[in-house]
Parts: structure tokens; C-alpha cells; sequence
């Protein structure tokens, strides 16, 4: 399964099975595992040995498997701002979300659960398009932000609504299109009316867009 072009990955995660099924499966879209580690110290040992092109790590590491992983991800960011990086989580943390999505320049990061690394082929596009400088949520982390927004949304239609998940988790108009089986003229009034109800700047790219929305939703 080729995918647009091979990446160098350095994966962190402490569950050996996990950590061996995650080589498999990035080797099966043509990626290298240039390194693979298990706690938060070697994650940033490897990053700085292989320069990767993108790291995927679990958010809790040994050998406080509280926010190692995260925290190392932060680190990372920091340091080099443009190193695209997904993290995967077994629950939903919010905090975790946010603090990644507010590390290094804002492009080329990911949150995803790990029950998303089931759906292959999501996954895979996850990881191609964070190492592109985009970004991806995972949608229930989308529903949870949304819940907590009660008022501005209020305004909003169902359908306006379910767009500006879409929109929050990264997708095209031509996705969101596809997925709610109307026109992508369609999509583009929903955003268009989105925007200005939540009194949103225009964006010119999805990557822009999806930031101006996750800003909002974070607040």
C-alpha cells in the first residue's frame, strides 16, 4: 500500500506489542521506523540521533506513565518547531489536545486515540497529512471542545454544526462534501456562514481554517 512518499518515523511507545504492531503497519504504507523506543528520554535521544521526518507517540511513558510522552512532544516542539508530531492517547484529555495543538508554529501536529490506529487507512492519512504541516484531531476530542462551547454555537444550524466538526478535524471541503453527500458549493456557504457567526477571520487553506476553529473552540 504506497503511500505519497515514504517517511522516517521515530516511534515512542512503552507497550511492546503495540510498539511492534505499529512498525508493521507504518512498513506496510512504505514508512521507515528509524527508531523505535520505549520511555520519554529515548524518544528525544532518537529524535536528535535520526532527525526524523515526523514522531508518533503515546502520551503516557514509563516511568511515570502520567504525560511523559507529551511532555517529551512539547519539548520537541519547542526546540524545533517544525517537526511534525502525532501523539496518540487512550482517553480523551483535553489539556493534553490543547497543549499540543499550542506547541511549536502550529503546523504538523496530530491527537489521535488509539482505537483510531484500528481504522488503517484513517490512520495512515492521519500520519501523511500531519508530516505535510497539517493538522489532525481526533473527532471525539472535536465533540468534547464542542461540548464546551454552549453559547457562541447556539447560533449555529445541526447541519452547521456538523460541518464545524468536520472542519475541526482537519477535512477538505471536498471530504466534508463527500461525507454528508451534498455539493461542495454547499460546504463552502456552511463554512462561509460558520465563520461569521462565530466571527472568525477568512482562511485560505484548510490548515489555517482548522487553527482559526480549534483557537475558537479552545477558549
Amino acid at each position: 500500500m504506497p503511500t505519497h512518499r515514504p517517511l522516517r518515523v521515530v516511534l515512542a511507545e512503552d507497550s511492546v506489542l503495540l510498539r511492534e504492531g505499529l512498525i508493521g503497519l507504518l512498513g506496510r504504507f512504505g514508512h521507515e521506523t528509524v527508531a523505535a523506543v520505549g520511555d520519554a528520554d529515548a524518544l528525544r535521544d532518537a529524535v536528535a540521533e535520526h532527525e526524523p521526518d515526523i514522531v508518533v507517540t503515546d502520551v503516557r511513558m514509563p516511568p511515570g506513565f502520567q504525560d511523559e510522552g507529551l511532555r517529551a512532544a512539547v519539548a520537541l516542539r519547542a526546540e524545533r518547531p517544525s517537526l511534525p508530531v502525532l501523539v496518540l492517547s487512550q482517553y480523551v484529555q483535553r489539556s493534553y489536545a490543547t497543549e499540543l495543538l499550542d506547541a511549536g508554529d502550529g503546523t504538523g501536529v496530530g491527537y489521535l486515540l488509539k482505537d483510531r490506529v484500528g481504522q488503517v487507512e484513517e490512520f495512515a492519512d492521519a500520519l501523511t497529512r500531519v508530516a505535510a504541516g497539517g493538522t489532525v484531531v481526533d473527532p471525539e476530542v472535536v465533540r468534547q471542545l464542542l461540548r464546551r462551547r454552549r453559547d457562541p454555537l447556539a447560533a449555529l444550524t445541526p447541519r452547521e454544526r456538523e460541518v464545524l466538526g468536520l472542519v475541526a478535524e482537519g477535512k477538505s471541503n471536498g471530504a466534508i462534501a463527500r461525507a454528508l453527500v451534498v455539493t461542495e458549493a454547499a460546504v463552502g456557504k456552511h463554512i462561509g456562514n460558520i465563520l461569521g457567526k462565530l466571527d472568525l477571520p477568512p482562511a485560505g487553506d484548510t490548515h489555517r481554517r482548522v487553527l482559526a476553529v480549534l483557537a475558537f473552540l479552545r477558549d
